[in-house]
């Protein structure tokens, strides 16, 4: 064992010291393995990053651990067919739906309700085209997890009494009421004067969607100034995400008794719930990861093809030593492993150096787009292990030239 062990540290030494011996030619070599390196970390990096930034985004709009009922709503992308056969057949929910899931969904912490409309807003000169007016109960607060910088929400007096009040979204308050308190002043919809109760912290945009044109009035208010014909979305949030999809199905159960639909029956409305936006975030960067990481590695085997012609180099220049030590003893597998050892040490400094350059990458890029790049331990892993396995692959070959040289032959031949 001993033996064994002292013929490893050796050949590591002997290794290091042939790399250090010419060092401009190994960083010449290494530079494939280098930039193949930092390309998978830095990909990978940002497709987490990526991952990361639209779940959390999605968190911020959708609120955690939140579902949604609706007439048509899907998690996927509807085709004609199941598009139009939704349309047929589903209800508008109204409001009498709303409160049976609010009674009866016992596993659901909050259950409220939402409608939308848009409308262009002007006063005295100042227009705002295309806000997004929603029609909310006093819990949409909660359920979607939102942030009010000055004021509050609205309340459930307010949406029993269809008061007109209103809470602003950032950008519409910086229109209509730029470097003022907004509270308590006035703001018309519709020609009808709402008195802005609260501002709604700013949340930026969503895949070109700016969360911050929307205006939020008491639901009851929005159905007598709008249309009802649209119907309602009832929103729910279970308590845990462990408790999600139980809510859920309880919510759909209770739709379901409401609308008097039997076991055999498709349900005639839609359930959309966060998880499962999260989950196609999750398919759609790990398709991404699919394509480019296997085209990123192209470039550790570019790589590891110069590292076999520079270790076909090192047999040629070291002949004479190979010779030598097989004079000496030294057999065709302790060759072989020396030659190997040094190919995969080569690779692996080079999957070293390309995870700094990487690293620096990162934070370069985090520090100018204020994108998050994550690198993760897998992509670590990978790119050393994949580094290193490339360095014993393209080391096979010199190697096995090394360990077959006639030693004769070889002591003739002193370069």
């Amino acid at each position: 064992m001993k033996h064994i062990y002292s013929f490893y540290v050796d050949a590591a030494r002997i290794a290091l010291q042939s790399i250090f011996a010419h060092k401009l030619r190994a960083f010449l070599t290494l530079i494939g393995i280098i930039i193949g390196v930092a390309s998978v970390v830095v990909v990978g990096a940002a497709i987490s990053g990526l991952n990361t930034y639209v779940v959390d985004k999605v968190a911020k709009v959708l609120g955690a651990n939140h579902f949604m009922m609706a007439r048509i709503a899907s998690s996927k992308q509807l085709s004609d067919e199941e598009f139009e056969r939704m349309n047929r057949r589903n209800k508008r929910l109204q409001w009498d739906d709303f409160e049976w899931v609010r009674d009866n969904c016992s596993v659901c912490s909050e259950v409220g309700a939402q409608v939308n409309a848009q409308t262009d807003l002007s006063q005295e000169g100042v227009e705002f085209p295309s806000a997004q007016v929603f029609g909310v109960t006093a819990n949409m607060v909660s359920i979607e997890d939102k942030t009010i910088a000055e004021g509050r929400y609205i309340t459930n007096d307010e949406v029993q009494r269809s008061a007109m009040v209103c809470v602003l979204g950032a950008d519409i308050k910086e229109k209509f009421f730029p470097g003022k308190n907004a509270i308590g002043q006035e703001l018309k919809i519709r020609g009808l004067p709402m008195r802005i109760v609260g501002v709604e912290e700013k949340r930026g945009s969503f895949f070109g969607d700016s969360f911050d044109r929307h205006l939020y009035l008491p639901l009851t208010t929005h159905q007598q100034i709008f249309s009802r014909a649209s119907g309602l979305q009832i929103h729910g949030k279970a308590q845990t995400r462990e408790a999600l999809y139980p809510a859920i199905e309880d919510a759909r159960l209770a739709m379901r008794n409401k609308h008097k639909l039997k076991g055999n029956e498709e349900d005639d409305f839609g359930v959309v719930n966060v998880e499962d936006v999260n989950n196609q975030v999750d398919e759609f960067t790990s398709g991404i990861a699919a394509v480019v990481i296997p085209i990123t590695l192209i470039t550790l085997i570019v790589g590891g093809i110069v590292v076999m012609n520079i270790m076909l180099v090192s047999v040629t220049e070291r002949t004479f030593e190979v010779g030598l030590r097989k004079a000496v003893g030294a057999t065709k597998k302790q060759i072989l492993m020396q030659f190997l050892i040094e190919s995969a040490t080569l690779c692996a400094l080079g999957g070293v150096l390309g995870l700094l350059l990487a690293a620096g990458i990162c934070w370069l890029i985090s520090a100018l787009a204020e994108m998050t790049m994550t690198i993760t331990i897998g992509y670590i892993f990978l790119a050393v292990v994949v580094s290193s396995v490339i360095g014993i692959i393209a080391g096979i070959y010199p190697a096995f030239k090394a360990a077959r040289l006639d030693p004769i032959v070889a002591l003739t031949q002193n370069t």
